[in-house]
């Protein structure tokens, strides 16, 4: 089939790669100048790095290069992703600086895109069988509707995103405030901290973080990408030991959570700068895992930063000329520049109004059987709607779902079973998140299960040997590496078989 594809991150790179192996005619489409999403040079704040070890964020083929850090860089994981691309000759298949305007469903089930060349604002046209969206779930980040901005704008102020704060000697010398609490404004406060007048993070409400190494020996990696630190989360539909930890054991459960919640207290020494967040450290996993910026405690304690707890931004402005913000603690602060992590819109902008409710509940929840499948449009996937831990793998495992389910290897419950099912699950992932499940899109820290369910519905889940080995160590991308030699075997079976039951039409006389 002819297949486009919308995006080249991580999902839009392992889609590619996947379906060009069976055999798919592939055109992939970014808008940015280069690949990477998340991790392009066009979105990449200062601070960036992975939350992952670089042995967990990977593909299953292609192993980051040993002269990497534990924790690479944003712009060492783009280069990875720019060998990516060129080990599997994907760039003749790859249309970059190219934006998809829209794409409308056509009479015969296949899919016209409307394109414009980032360049020179050309537009085009392009149809194609079947598409896959793999634009992210963090691809237009959310700037709250800050009143006075206009003011503060006029006096000098800048207000923008972590993804739009690029260049850090912006900061130099300058009154920053960095809006929320999550990986990315921590971050980029810490990086801010070094060279500005002053560094405030506002954060309206704090989150447990993890220490990349606990008690500064132990990599987190041990404890949270493993099967047994997700099994310490109750999930939908427990199984095995799961059951034991959130029945009989749950004691167990419950004083593991108690003893890294004390780590965490102690190593980063939130007691003594009041940032211990409300409630217990099982909220870690309420939305996302965070990995604690160890610089920007060191930052607070020393004095040169400061985070602003259980406070908002209620109005930006100026005063005698100079940007301000005003706080919800009713103090006015100097703010030259404000940077927002403050969460993603979860939309597709070049799907009409009409399409997107077709894909959306009441609520604009993503309706997404395995977080890939809309339930009634036709030839149409996502790759990378799931937010994981391992999303490298996670992206794979869906891209080789969606190669098998073309193939006619997986047979799909009927459509009102997969309305149920869906609906079930994001009726529990509103309550686990405290409505912070990103339209239905947030799997985490469920990684691991939503890889199983992928792979048992291809019946090719890695052996029962191998998943107790993850029970105890960190998920390794490469156990995972024959899932597309087997399932390329079975296709060419399935070749065999067609050619033995074709008709033999030699020797026929034409009709």
């Amino acid at each position: 089939m002819k297949i486009a594809i919308i995006g080249a991150g991580f999902g839009g790179l392992a889609s590619a790669k996947v379906l060009s192996q069976f055999g798919h005619e592939v055109t992939l489409f970014e808008k940015a100048p280069d690949v990477g999403g998340v991790w392009s040079a066009t979105r990449r704040y200062p601070g960036l790095r992975t939350q992952n070890n670089k042995g967990t964020y990977c593909y299953t083929d292609f192993p980051m290069p040993a002269s990497y850090p534990e924790w690479p860089s944003g712009a060492q994981v783009q280069q990875y992703l720019e060998d990516y691309a060129r080990h599997f000759d994907l760039n003749g298949s790859i249309r970059l600086n190219t934006e998809v305007m829209s794409a409308e469903p056509t009479a015969r089930d296949g899919w016209r895109l409307t394109l414009r060349n980032a360049q020179t604002g050309e537009t085009s046209d392009h149809e194609t069988d079947t598409l896959v969206v793999a634009n992210g779930i963090f691809s237009e980040p959310f700037i709250p509707p800050y009143e006075g901005r206009e003011a503060f704008e006029a006096a000098g102020g800048r207000l923008c995103a972590t993804s739009d704060f690029r260049d850090l000697e912006q900061a130099r010398g300058k009154h920053v405030l960095v809006v929320g609490y999550g990986k990315s404004s921590c971050d980029v406060a810490a990086a801010v901290g070094e060279v500005a007048m002053s560094t405030k993070v506002i954060a309206r409400e704090l989150l447990w973080k993890m220490p990349r190494k606990i008690m500064n020996v132990l990599n987190y990696k041990y404890l949270m990408l493993t099967r047994m630190g997700e099994g310490l989360f109750p999930y939908i539909e427990q199984r095995g030991f799961e059951r034991f930890l959130h029945g009989p054991g749950k004691g167990v459960r419950d004083s593991m959570i108690k003893s890294l919640q004390s780590v965490a207290t102690r190593q980063l020494k939130l007691e003594k700068l009041g940032l211990v967040p409300e409630g217990t450290f099982d909220r870690i996993a309420r939305s996302t895992v965070s990995l604690a910026t160890d610089s920007l405690y060191r930052q607070v304690e020393e004095g040169r930063s400061e985070v602003v707890r259980d406070c908002e931004i209620v109005r930006l402005g100026q005063d005698r000329g100079q940007p301000i913000a005003e706080l919800s603690d009713g103090r006015k602060v100097p703010a030259e520049i404000v940077i927002c992590g403050t969460g993603f819109k979860q939309v597709v902008p070049f799907f009409s109004e009409a399409l997107q409710q077709r894909l959306t509940d009441d609520e604009g929840n993503f309706m997404l059987y395995r977080q890939i499948q809309p339930l009634e449009i036709p030839n149409l996937f996502f790759c990378g709607y799931n937010s994981s831990f391992y999303s490298p793998l996670s992206a794979e495992v869906a891209a080789l779902w969606i190669a098998a389910y073309t193939m006619g290897e997986i047979s799909l419950p009927p459509l009102e079973e997969r309305r149920t099912h869906v609906r079930k699950r994001l009726r529990w992932m509103q309550e686990r998140t405290e409505g912070k499940h990103a339209r239905g899109t947030n799997i985490i820290p469920f990684s691991m299960h939503n890889i199983d369910e992928m792979l048992n519905e291809m019946g090719l889940n890695v052996s029962a040997f191998t998943r107790f080995k993850q029970w105890l160590l960190p998920t390794n991308a490469n156990d995972y590496r024959s899932v597309t030699r087997v399932l390329l075997k079975r296709q060419r079976m399935r070749g065999r078989t067609a050619e033995q039951h074709a008709p033999d039409l030699r020797g026929r006389s034409a009709v």
